[in-house]
């Protein structure tokens, strides 16, 4: 931050099943207010990466993101400071706006390098491969529903008809040409909020330039976001048509991981969406 700060307060908010949470309070009057989080020292390029992908996210200038302040090791922990946002309940118009927001920021930020990134993060805890790849559908087969795979067999999960589904994905994304946009990658209820003053802002990204449908796929996923986001979404850039079966593919990635993440009873949430895939 470039100058001493001395906390004098510090308030558990909770960072989720990853990381722990706190608000932080500077002393004086000014009383500075942050948002910590802290992990294993270990985790730290897990840090590095979710600043760098706040950073860009930011630099698109079409939706507020959370700005991170500063980040490294502190014994046997790591750390990373942002800025604490208060959030508020939010307006059917508002969530209008962060539809709007979100497809110029996946409109304006795009890539001419491919799909992937400059660098491999996490999606929770797990890592994310982010290897350039000049084909969308080769970037989706390897580096996401084949490296979850692989993960989750490690672990003891059977998922039958997966060689198939690797073989097939090439034609399930046929006729589909996206952009390499720049997406959030984890956009789900829990890391997209609207501010006390109305402003729409997202947090805790997995970025990677990668088909903007991912992120809109996501938001169906666990649900949360009402009609006005999508309706606001389509206003700037409406969905190709076949959407509705490419999401399903899309959210394989994210119920493979949370069954390599969490176990349970997405190994069946996994299977049942590769048997409809493959039908």
């Amino acid at each position: 931050m470039g100058e001493k700060f001395e906390l004098e307060n510090r308030k558990s908010i909770g960072g989720g099943c990853i990381n722990e949470g706190f608000a932080i309070t500077g002393a004086g009057a000014g009383g500075d207010r942050y948002f910590l989080k802290l992990n294993r020292a270990e985790a730290l390029p897990m840090f590095e990466a979710e600043a760098l992908g706040l950073k860009q996210l930011a630099a698109a200038q079409a939706i507020r993101v959370t700005r991170p302040i500063c980040w490294g090791t502190a014994g046997d922990d790591c750390y990373l400071v942002m800025e604490y946002l208060a959030f508020g309940s939010g307006s059917s118009q508002a969530w209008a706006d962060m539809g709007r927001q979100l497809a110029r920021l996946h409109r304006l930020a795009i890539s001419d390098r491919g799909f992937g990134w400059q660098r491999n993060n996490t999606i929770g805890s797990t890592p994310q491969i982010n290897n350039w790849s000049p084909t969308w559908s080769e970037f989706w087969t390897e580096q996401r529903i084949g490296y979850q795979l692989r993960l989750g067999q490690r672990q003891g999960g059977r998922f039958e008809g997966s060689d198939r589904l690797l073989a097939q994905i090439p034609r399930l994304l046929k006729g589909h040409n996206p952009q390499p946009s720049l997406v959030h990658g984890d956009l789900w209820s829990g890391n997209a909020a609207i501010l006390a003053d109305g402003t729409p802002t997202i947090f805790d990204p997995a970025a990677y330039y990668g088909d903007r449908e991912v992120d809109l796929a996501m938001t169906e996923l666990f649900r949360g976001f009402p009609a006005a986001f999508y309706q606001g979404y389509a206003e700037i850039w409406p969905l190709e048509s076949g959407y509705q079966n490419r999401k399903l593919l899309y959210n394989l990635y994210h119920v493979l991981n949370h069954f390599n993440l969490f176990g349970g009873s997405y190994s069946a949430q996994a299977n049942r969406m590769i048997e409809q895939l493959l039908s």
